[in-house]
Order: C-alpha cells, then sequence, then structure tokens
C-alpha cells in the first residue's frame, strides 16, 4: 500500500502506539551496510545499528540470501520444540560451540525480554528458590518479570506491584555481593550496562560474583543481549573477566536483522523446564525458522571475517581519537570495543548534541536510564572512511558545548 509522506506521518502518529512525545520520525527508504536513507534521499550513518541488531550491517546480502532461501522451504510449521526445523537446529549447535564454557542447550525466544523471562523462570524452578538479585541502572527488557529486575524505579512505579522477592544491589560494589546468600535463586547482570549508560566493572567485580553465586549455590545469569556477538571486543563480553554464567542471554543481532532471542544454558539446568510439569516453558513463534536462517548466516559472517577482533582493534582507536576530540570539554569518553560513551554535564548540552548530530546525519541518541550519556554502538562492519565522517561531525557537535 503506497502513502504520500504526509499521510504516511500522519497515520503513523495516529495508528502507531507513540512511546515518547517526539519520535525520530524518519522516513526509512533503504538500509544497508551502516547507512539508511530517508525518503528525500537523504543518507544517515547509523551509529546505533538499530539499536544493537545490525551488527553485520544493515540488509546484508548473505543474511538476506538465507532468508529468501528459506522462505522459500517453509514458514511457521510448529510451536517450539515439536517438529525438527534443520535451521532452528543448525544455529541452536553452533550456540552451542562458541558459547562459553559447558553451555549448550538452547531455548529460542522471540526478544530479549522474552528470553530474560524463561530465563528467570528456569533459575527458580531448577534451584527451588525464589529470591533475584539484580543491579542499580540495569536494563532486562519491559515485560512484567524483565521490569521487576530493572535497575531503574522511574519506569518501575507505574506498573507496581512487580515480581516479589527481588533485591537491587549497587553495580560494580564488590561487598554488596554479601548480600546473595543461600535464599537467591538467581543474580542477574549485564557484564558492562547498556541503559544504564555504557557502566563497564572494575576488573574484580565479575569474577567475585561468579564466586559468590558457586558458593551459596545461586545461579548466574549473563544478559547480553547488547554486549553479545563481538560487539565490546570479544563474542560474549562476559569472558573478557574469563566468567562462565549458568545461563546466557542473547537477543538484537542474534537473528541478524530478524527478531529473535534466546537464553542457553547446561544441560541440567535447561532440562528442567521439560518435565513437573512438562511443557513449562512454552512459544509459538520463539526459534522461527527464518529468523533462525538470518541468525545462523549472521554468526557465520560475523566470525569469519573476525568482526569481534575488529571491534576490538577499531573500537581502541576510535576511543582515542574520540579523547583527543573532547579534551579539555565537559565531556567525558569511556567504552569497549564498538560500545562507546560520551558523557556530558547536563540532559540539555546532551539533547543539543544529539540534535547537532542528526543535522549532520548521524543517528544516535542517549540511553533509556541516563540523559546525560549518549552511546555510539555502529555496525561492526563500519569503515575507517565511515568513522572519519562521523568524527567531522562529532567535532562540529561538540564545539556546541
Amino acid at each position: 500500500m503506497a502513502f504520500a509522506e504526509d499521510e504516511l506521518r500522519a497515520a503513523f502518529l495516529r495508528h502507531v502506539c507513540q512511546t515518547s512525545p517526539e519520535p525520530l520520525g524518519i522516513v526509512v527508504r533503504q538500509a544497508r551496510g551502516t547507512k539508511i536513507w530517508d525518503s528525500d534521499g537523504r543518507e544517515y550513518l547509523d551509529l546505533l545499528a538499530g539499536m544493537g541488531v545490525a551488527n553485520v550491517g544493515h540488509a546484508h546480502p548473505v543474511v538476506c540470501k538465507a532468508i529468501a532461501e528459506q522462505v522459500g522451504a517453509y514458514l511457521h510449521v510448529s510451536v517450539y520444540g515439536e517438529m525438527v526445523q534443520e535451521p532452528q537446529v543448525a544455529l541452536a549447535r553452533r550456540l552451542a560451540m562458541v558459547a562459553p564454557g559447558d553451555l549448550s542447550v538452547v531455548y529460542f525466544t522471540n526478544s530479549g525480554t522474552e528470553a530474560v523471562e524463561g530465563a528467570l523462570k528456569t533459575a527458580r524452578k531448577y534451584t527451588g528458590r525464589s529470591r533475584i538479585i539484580s543491579f542499580e541502572g540495569a536494563f532486562h527488557g519491559d515485560t512484567f518479570g524483565a521490569l521487576s529486575v530493572g535497575g531503574n524505579p522511574l519506569y518501575q512505579h507505574p506498573f507496581e506491584p512487580l515480581l516479589p522477592d527481588v533485591e537491587v544491589l549497587p553495580f560494580d560494589d564488590p561487598p554488596a555481593l554479601a548480600r546473595i546468600d543461600a535464599s537467591t535463586a538467581a543474580v542477574i547482570l549485564e557484564p558492562i550496562q547498556g541503559e544504564g549508560g555504557v557502566r563497564i566493572p572494575s576488573d574484580g567485580f565479575l569474577p567475585r560474583l561468579r564466586q559468590r553465586c558457586s558458593e551459596v549455590g545461586a545461579l548466574l545469569i549473563a544478559d547480553e543481549v547488547i554486549t553479545g556477538f563481538g560487539r565490546t571486543g570479544t563474542l560474549f563480553a562476559c569472558t573478557q573477566w574469563n566468567v562462565t554464567p549458568d545461563i546466557l542471554v542473547v537477543a538484537k543481532a542474534l537473528g541478524g536483522g530478524l527478531p529473535l532471542g534466546a537464553f542457553i544454558g547446561r544441560p541440567e539446568v535447561m532440562r528442567t523446564l521439560s518435565h513437573d510439569p512438562p511443557l513449562a516453558h512454552v512459544t509459538t513463534f520463539g526459534g522461527h525458522p527464518v529468523c533462525c536462517a538470518a541468525g545462523l548466516a549472521a554468526l557465520d559472517v560475523l566470525l569469519r571475517e573476525r568482526l569481534p577482533e575488529r571491534a576490538a582493534r577499531v573500537g581502541a582507536d576510535w576511543l582515542a581519537t574520540l579523547r583527543a576530540l573532547t579534551a579539555g570539554l565537559p565531556c567525558s569518553v569511556r567504552g569497549r570495543g564498538l560500545l562507546m560513551a560520551l558523557e556530558f554535564a547536563s540532559p540539555e548540552a546532551t539533547r543539543r548534541f544529539v540534535t547537532r548530530c542528526l543535522e549532520g546525519g548521524l543517528i544516535l541518541n542517549w540511553t533509556l536510564h541516563r540523559d546525560t550519556v549518549v552511546r555510539m554502538a555502529p555496525p561492526l562492519t563500519i569503515t575507517e572512511e565511515e568513522i572519519a565522517q562521523a568524527n567531522a561531525v562529532l567535532a562540529d557537535a561538540l564545539a556546541l558545548l
């Protein structure tokens, strides 16, 4: 169905539920690689990668080919776990090969927040305990369970009461880990907080957390929805601290541009969903064959082109450039791989910076839980020329501070 542009914008505002008072409003006509083109033919450099989805770039030809081939074979045929579907099996086996430690059984979902829900349910059922620990500043999704373990009360209060028996600890505070005890079913955290402002823990925090969970028999759930698939310079961020969780949660880049999430665990942990009762956790569309075909193709591209290693190298160089650009300005810079943040002195300064960048053709934004932090998370395929293009616009926007 074709719309005139004014009609399209009006219908968007009227019929698509709005979640902010001022949506970005770019009318998308095409997206390829690191770039998006609007209805006027204007080109934008996407420094958010569709919110961490397009790690291999928008519409990668290998991914598109896999999608087309699977569409020609079959779409949805049955609920999850009943029929043997080759794309689903192939991706599960591939994930088991690359996941840390002995995490080898995959439960596919439609999204990251659904994967978090499944991981929390699994932890409670496996341990027979109810208490969940999370961290201040965390973001794990917006369904009730995921929201309950979030770390920003602003987004929780309108929906209370939430899941009971949840305690939120300060992030990167080793003494606070003593609160994890034998009543704890699971501890959930992002190895590097995304929406909390790209907060990177000190080197000893994750190993101490792993140790404490093992001491008391609590499961450690690593939410790598944002940090996974090479974003921070390794395939999964937790391995940078030599930490293996009991359950690994992934999504966003997993589907190569299509909706797909998963939680991955040890066989004895994941087996708990098949008995007492059977079908203890089910989904209709999780692990859709087309999404799994896209995910397998994206993972193959990521590994074949060594994009995690490239993200580590390119990100380190870019971070050094950003520090030089911000020297002497009221702005700090931090990051790991191609997950970077610029932190400003006020929300007003942040908005001016983002607006100027958009005018210059860069798509970026402040994080959900820190309105003074601008996150940069471009496709891992971004070229040196595109980085230079971005730096010119960033320097111009920084001049407004």
